[in-house]
């Protein structure tokens, strides 16, 4: 399990960020502001921070300047913007990573993943290598195969059946699969999810004879485990 800082103002980004990383089995405290969030991360120990740029009281820049006086916890830059110089200021400060807003969890979870393991620390991820009734699904190499064929997947459609076999057994919402593979802000077709589902129907079920995800009415897609 590993210990995790959130310091990002905007409440709806935190809480979002704080209930997938508790859903792996981490421990999350959160800071709303600069200031706050910077005497957390010298006061206590955390294996990894998520720190904002734009923040009250205190930016990100700042309090990662000041952190680093002090401290080496692998830190991981968010923010809406996108400009070259914002990210190179941000890894010359001493930043681990940097990923823009707005982001897939997944990517997060992953960049996450990279900090904690160069910096010795652990994250309850799912695990690299997942198989269910013949399908295989390596994270690390970003491959799917099926009974040893390799099936072509976008990253979305990775995305989603990444989400959906790291849950077997558990009916999941298109709502909640919407913003773990499309991101919070997603702006779009609402039906998206159904035809990310229709494409890996496409490519595994009818394929390979296979009945793979569950249509649950009402509610959302499920894949069981035979």
């Amino acid at each position: 399990m590993a210990r995790i800082l959130i310091v990002e103002d905007e409440a709806k980004i935190a809480r979002f960020v704080e209930l997938e990383l508790k859903h792996e089995g981490n421990e999350v405290v959160k800071a709303a502001d600069g200031r706050i969030g910077l005497d957390m991360a010298l006061e206590q120990d955390f294996d990894l921070i998520l720190l904002d740029v734009m923040l009250p009281q205190l930016n990100g820049l700042e309090v990662l300047r000041r952190l680093r006086q002090r401290k080496d916890t692998p830190v991981i830059m968010l923010t809406a913007r996108d400009a070259v110089m914002d990210k190179v200021s941000g890894l010359d400060a001493g930043a681990d990573d940097y990923i823009t807003k707005p982001f897939a969890i997944e990517e997060l979870l992953a960049r996450i993943r990279v900090a904690l393991k160069k910096h010795g620390g652990t994250l309850q991820a799912a695990t690299n290598r997942m198989e269910i009734n013949g399908v295989i699904l390596d994270e690390d190499r970003h491959e799917v195969t099926v009974n040893g064929e390799p099936v072509e997947l976008t990253h979305r459609e990775f995305e989603l059946l990444y989400v959906l076999m790291k849950n077997k057994n558990i009916v999941m919402d298109r709502e909640k699969l919407m913003n773990t593979v499309c991101g919070y802000d997603y702006v779009g077709e609402t039906n998206i999810i159904d035809v990310y589902v229709r494409y890996i129907r496409t490519k595994i079920d009818d394929r390979f004879g296979l009945k793979l995800i569950t249509t649950v009415r009402g509610v959302g897609y499920v894949i069981r485990e035979n």
